[in-house]
């Protein structure tokens, strides 16, 4: 069966509201042709973002009439702290107010200027914490991750030939840690197999090197894992969650999305004296350890979350319902990041927009375009959120150049996503319309989130 009926029944409903074509234009001159920058209720369907969007369960909401809101000791705290012990294993647990707090501590710990820090594929605030502290980020993903044609099972996987020459080549004291994504983001969502975590696990050890993943959809990641890797279709998700956190020294977590909350992270450990520097680190600049940066309510829906998200059925439907749309654009012939991943689907702008060249950011205007159209919100995944590079102030200009459609947990129908695949299907037809961008303002960091673009010429797509 490629697609799952949801899991659940709809309880509660929240109106949104359908715009006019000319409205939709008025906002995104407004918003800078940034869809950061649009209104939340100028949106119709909302895929900008899987990041605290999902729909908490009943027995979440519950949980939040329960908070404990103590300064110190909550009750909420240890029952999330048990819950994250039991599903990933680590025995030390860190609360933040989202993951890049969690990033923001790993990093300042750990790196130091003149470090290089390897990962899987860079991820925007990941790699922005690393250069903060003085690291440079080196790409080790394979080759294949790069192409958004190919279709291979596990696409996110570390070369471990990269990662060897680098280490060669700088010496494994100039590496702190080995940045693993599970899955891997600004792939297309694409899974790093078992075996694959097991050999840079291996590695890793070998030279004294720690291993940090970045957690944050990991439950997707072990999904595929059980679906596509030999020996995995018989354990649970839970079994296979722990197996892949055993390979790793810490995690950092956005918990805002696999662990179905609105807001929350964290950082999990093995070594006791990094936990110690990390809680010091938390009271400077989020909280007290056994709150960080949340309210004991949001620690309740977070151990609650951490349970539910580890649920077959939940999870099969999750992945079902991002296929739903993504073969819906495949089969239409739309140029699309492939395999389908398991948090959202990437329009291929390059290719989309083949008459545009990379500097006039053809994912912003899809993305933008795309909102024109239908009321529909996504976002860019490529040079522009690439950025500078902070020696030559050259733009990045990664191979991928990505609109991604991202799915919120719970939230959307199926009914939803034929909206979406339609509104598509309808630029692809007149995609040659569809103009360059240019800046009219950008932000020195992360400048995707509050940059503002203009069009290079006058075209009917935006008039």
């Amino acid at each position: 069966m490629s697609y799952f009926a949801e899991p659940y029944k709809i309880k509660v409903v929240e109106p949104i509201k359908m715009t006019t074509r000319e409205e939709r234009i008025q906002a995104i001159k407004e918003a800078g042709y940034n869809t950061f920058l649009l209104k939340s209720e100028d949106v119709y369907i909302d895929l900008l973002t899987d990041s605290g969007t999902s729909a908490m369960s009943d027995n979440q909401w519950a949980g939040m009439m329960l908070g404990d809101e103590a300064y110190a000791g909550s009750r909420n705290f240890y029952n999330l702290e048990k819950a994250i012990q039991d599903v990933y294993g680590f025995p030390y647990v860190v609360p933040t107010h989202q993951g890049r707090g969690a990033e923001n501590i790993i990093s300042s710990l750990l790196i130091k200027p003149g470090d290089y820090v390897p990962g899987n594929m860079y991820f925007t605030t990941t790699r922005a914490h690393q250069e903060r502290n003085g690291g440079t980020f080196v790409d080790i993903i394979i080759d294949e991750a790069h192409d958004p044609a190919v279709e291979i099972p596990f696409k996110g996987n570390v070369d471990l030939n990269k990662l060897e020459d680098l280490i060669n080549r700088v010496g494994a004291d100039k590496i702190p840690y080995i940045s693993v994504a599970v899955t891997v983001n600004l792939a297309g969502g694409q899974p790093v197999s078992m075996a694959n975590l097991r050999d840079v696990h291996t590695l890793a050890k070998k030279h004294g090197i720690r291993v940090i993943f970045d957690a944050t959809r990991a439950v997707e990641n072990a999904f595929f894992i059980k679906e596509r890797e030999e020996g995995y279709a018989d354990k649970s998700i839970k079994e296979i969650v722990r197996e892949i956190f055993s390979y790793a020294d810490g995690c950092t977590m956005s918990a805002k999305k696999d662990n179905l909350v609105n807001i929350g992270g964290f950082l999990a450990l093995r070594e006791e004296e990094i936990y110690e520097e990390a809680t010091e680190m938390l009271v400077l600049f989020e909280g007290f350890p056994t709150y960080g940066g949340l309210a004991g309510r949001d620690m309740e829906a977070l151990a609650r979350g951490t349970y539910e998200m580890i649920d077959e059925a939940y999870i099969a439907h999750r992945v079902g319902q991002v296929r739903y749309l993504g073969d819906q654009l495949i089969n239409a012939g739309i140029p699309v990041m492939r395999p389908i991943g398991g948090h959202a689907v990437f329009l291929d702008a390059r290719a989309f927009l083949s008459h545009l060249d990379q500097e006039e950011f053809p994912a912003q205007s899809l993305a933008a375009a795309l909102y024109v159209d239908s009321g529909v919100r996504g976002m860019e995944r490529g040079i522009v959120s690439a950025g500078r590079d902070i020696k030559t102030g050259e733009n990045h200009k990664p191979r991928l150049e990505l609109v991604r459609l991202t799915i919120p947990r719970r939230v959307y129908t199926d009914r939803h996503f034929d909206v979406v695949a339609e509104s598509v299907i309808n630029l692809y037809e007149k995609r040659e319309e569809i103009p360059g961008l240019k800046f009219v303002y950008e932000p020195k960091t992360l400048r995707f989130f509050t940059g503002s673009f203009e069009p290079t010429k006058k075209s009917p797509i935006f008039e």
